[in-house]
């Protein structure tokens, strides 16, 4: 794949067959990257959707059973949104195909770059595939099982007869008659282990009887394999890629890029007071804020990581600067820092963060994906995500302080398990606030300026 810093260079459109050639299904494993000229901002427009693409496969994934009705629907609802392919059976979508393999071979460059980014990726894109593999009929998915070479051989009438009473006994739900009916694949016992460790197919001869239905885990292990070690080699590529000043940026920003709803700043100057920061606090903070304002109001101190997290969340929920001066000042000052002290050793942070000082930029708040991923807290420190950071017995204790029911205490510790770590500060503030629903909340940092105080 090559890059250009103009906008998106013209090509020749490849007609008929031949361009149905690319991408001649909508469902792929992504084995052959793409390689032809794309530019920047296209780029940078493909990762971006893909990424809030997979950021709603995880947050309907939790809130939702990923074979129901309604989590179907609002995928498809997402997918068209975002005009990625959404039907198999729609042939007139090539530049939909053209966008899910571009964008995955991005995310592939942003997500490699460790275990914990690429355990997520992988998540995600099996989600992903998983919903897309169940949407598609019979006949697509022996096209699709050629197409990857995992065209297993369906066993034929007779030899189906002749075992039929041992498929029934071992796979549950079939009978006589949906046995006759349903289509066997015999799948080299190296490719079935995960349904013959289950007992959930007959196994004869180094060979599993798969029914049709249970093909998928077949395929989704396949993928799952593939997809892995694609991850590895192409971390073991990225210095190259990150040599290019024009990507290093992008890839760099992708793993920590907040995709949720654009809160302006400035609009929120000056809406809250300092004597309402304490009553906030509790009410509507973020856990890991009302972590920080606890730690500062009981130690009148924070270190660097605690002061920079606490201080641009202030700045986002409209402190102004001089605000945060008076607050930051009569906070330490009541410790061990006396106010010429404060002065010359603190006051310069503050007016840097913001836009004052230095190179005069004006910061914005830290997203989740920052806090979770970068700078983890050190003994004494007060920083970072609660949930990421917490040992879960702790987290179970101040969950507890804070009067979060036992049941909402057991999903948020679960969501913490499986590592949805903003999902996990999601479910907090639906139990503190008595709400419930799915809500497009990524970045929980700025909810309070949503929920103006009474």
């Amino acid at each position: 794949m090559q890059f250009t810093g103009r906008g998106r260079r013209k090509f020749s459109r490849l007609a008929g067959d031949a361009r149905g050639d690319l991408y001649p299904h909508s469902l792929q494993f992504y084995l052959q990257p793409p390689t032809e000229n794309i530019s920047l901002v296209e780029f940078e427009n493909f990762a971006v959707d893909r990424l809030k693409l997979l950021k709603s496969v995880e947050n309907l994934g939790v809130s939702y059973v990923k074979k129901s009705s309604e989590y179907k629907s609002k995928l498809e609802t997402e997918l068209r949104r975002l005009k990625f392919p959404y039907r198999a059976l729609v042939e007139d979508d090539y530049e939909a195909r053209r966008k899910d393999h571009i964008s995955h071979f991005i995310l592939r460059l942003a997500y490699c770059q460790s275990e914990d980014l690429r355990r997520w990726f992988i998540q995600q894109e099996m989600d992903l595939f998983r919903y897309r593999f169940n949407q598609l009929n019979d006949q697509l998915v022996e096209k699709f099982l050629e197409y990857v070479n995992l065209a297993y051989d369906a066993i034929d009438a007779t030899e189906k007869t002749s075992i039929a009473d041992k498929l029934v006994n071992s796979t549950s739900g079939l009978n006589i008659p949906k046995v006759e009916e349903m289509v066997f694949y015999k799948v080299p016992f190296c490719d079935a282990v995960d349904l013959v460790r289950v007992r959930r197919v007959y196994f004869h001869g180094g060979c599993a009887y798969v029914p049709h239905q249970d093909i998928i885990t077949i395929v989704l292990n396949n993928y799952r394999t593939k997809l892995s070690k694609a991850l590895a080699l192409t971390a073991r590529s990225l210095p190259v890629v990150q040599a290019d000043e024009r990507l290093q940026p992008l890839l760099s920003h992708l793993s920590h890029a907040y995709v949720g709803p654009d809160y302006n700043i400035q609009k929120n100057t000056g809406k809250i007071s300092l004597e309402q920061i304490d009553a906030l606090s509790v009410k509507s903070f973020p856990l890991c804020m009302r972590q920080l304002h606890k730690a500062l109001r009981d130690n009148h101190h924070l270190r660097h990581g605690g002061r920079m997290q606490y201080g641009l969340f202030l700045k986002g929920i409209g402190l102004t600067l001089e605000q945060a001066l008076q607050f930051w000042k009569s906070e330490f000052i009541k410790g061990k820092v006396d106010a010429d002290k404060f002065d010359k050793g603190y006051a310069y942070s503050i007016r840097h963060n913001y836009g004052k000082e230095g190179k005069r930029t004006d910061y914005t708040p830290y997203s989740c994906m920052k806090i979770i991923l970068s700078n983890p807290p050190g003994q004494g420190d007060y920083h970072g995500c609660p949930f990421r950071h917490s040992d879960p017995e702790l987290l179970k204790q101040k969950l507890q302080a804070y009067k979060v029911p036992s049941t909402g205490i057991s999903q948020i510790l679960d969501l913490v398990k499986g590592m949805h770590y903003q999902l996990a500060c999601q479910k907090y503030f639906e139990l503190t606030h008595n709400v419930s629903g799915y809500f497009n909340f990524l970045s929980v940092h700025l909810f309070i300026s949503q929920c103006p105080p009474e």
